[in-house]
């Protein structure tokens, strides 16, 4: 018998989100000290920090778009369509909106101070977000809830097809065809559909997280989404996941050799539609194989539940809500000290994971009010 008959919850998924939310935590406290672009900079970068920040790039947030569709099927199963929109809206679309307004212009102050565009203090910058204009003229963004903000529209545009999958003789029918998941080839051709997006989108529609001329990353991020809602139901999936792991990390690894020897430790990367073909292969191949490999080793190791999980899987939320704006606000700082570029990094982390922490045990898993505002159930559950 699989896990899946053995246990209602996967709890190898709620491993992944923790640690791959830990993961974009410390992603994010490195993005001061690497040669690409980001809210605050150190002036003295790192070369192999940056290359190592670039793979993790590509695939944490495909990993997380997948996860975030395993949830929703798994949230629908137990739900009606109403009440699991309903839900969708109090959980993603309430916290956004607090967050635009009470979170994210912080960030932008701390940019703009740093740029030399502003000297006023954070209490007279901040009603400029009440002026409703968009960054970068104005104040008001979703800065990296550009995730959830993605997150809610997909669960919108493919809300009545979720309703039409869940009716009994489609489900069934779907189930049907768990059978030819036992074959890994059957598993690695889904990548064709990312591959596609690659051959006809990358070029005229590089990644921007704006939701707007964004068909590049949308469809991508949605394609992925689609995929973890799909296959969350079919035990052949997750085993053959498990099954073929090191092929997989395999095939992963080869095309992230091929991708840095061409394009990435220079950071080169395709401008014109003949050139996409060979990078749009590779990197489609290299995320949707490390992204199998991952879901077959955490369910190999990580199928099980104790006291660090039950009290991470909540928290998780509202640790990616702050994270990025108590790294901003006190990295403007950090990086101003005569520091090693290590030590500083370091720094960064303690601090974040430390405020993000203080916040959550002190304030806000304690109030009905900061638990909606920041993505949570509203009563805390007893065990």
């Amino acid at each position: 018998m699989n896990s899946l008959q053995q246990n209602n919850r996967l709890y190898f998924i709620d491993w992944l989100r923790v640690l791959a939310f830990g993961l974009l935590i410390i992603f994010h406290c490195a993005m001061p000290f690497v040669e690409f672009g980001w809210e605050i900079k150190n002036k003295e970068h790192s070369v192999g920090l940056s290359r190592l920040i670039w793979w993790l790039h590509q695939w944490r947030l495909p990993l997380l778009f997948f996860i975030a569709g395993v949830g929703s099927y798994f949230s629908l199963a137990k739900r009606s369509g109403i009440s699991f929109l309903g839900e969708r809206f109090i959980r993603l679309f309430i916290p956004l909106c607090f967050a635009m307004l009470f979170t994210t212009p912080l960030q932008v102050y701390f940019e703009k101070l740093q740029l030399g565009k502003i000297t006023m203090n954070y209490w007279d910058f901040y009603p400029s977000v009440w002026n409703f204009i968009p960054y970068p003229e104005g104040t008001l963004t979703w800065s990296h809830l550009w995730f959830v903000t993605y997150l809610f529209v997909f669960t919108v545009l493919l809300w009545p097809l979720f309703l039409i999958l869940k009716i009994k003789a489609i489900h069934n029918t779907k189930q049907r065809l768990d059978g030819l998941l036992k074959f890994p080839i059957t598993v690695f051709s889904l990548v064709t559909i990312l591959i596609y997006c690659y051959f006809k989108l990358y070029i005229r529609w590089p990644e921007q997280g704006s939701l707007v001329g964004d068909w590049f990353l949308f469809l991508f991020s949605m394609t992925l989404f689609l995929f973890g809602y799909l296959l969350a139901s079919l035990p052949s999936f997750w085993q053959t996941c498990e099954n073929y792991r090191w092929y997989f990390i395999g095939i992963a690894v080869v095309c992230v050799v091929w991708l840095y020897k061409d394009y990435w430790w220079a950071l080169k990367f395709p401008k014109k539609q003949q050139d996409i073909y060979e990078y749009g292969l590779l990197n489609a191949i290299h995320i949707w194989t490390i992204i199998l490999a991952i879901l077959g080793f955490a369910r190999r190791h990580l199928n099980y539940s104790n006291r660090f999980l039950k009290y991470t899987t909540p928290a998780v939320y509202p640790f990616y809500i702050l994270h990025q704006t108590i790294i901003v606000a006190s990295g403007y700082y950090v990086i101003q000290w005569q520091l090693p570029i290590t030590i500083k990094l370091l720094l960064l982390i303690l601090i974040c994971f430390g405020g993000v922490l203080s916040l959550y045990q002190v304030v806000i898993k304690n109030f009905m009010l900061t638990r909606v505002l920041y993505g949570m159930k509203t009563r805390r559950k007893i065990s």
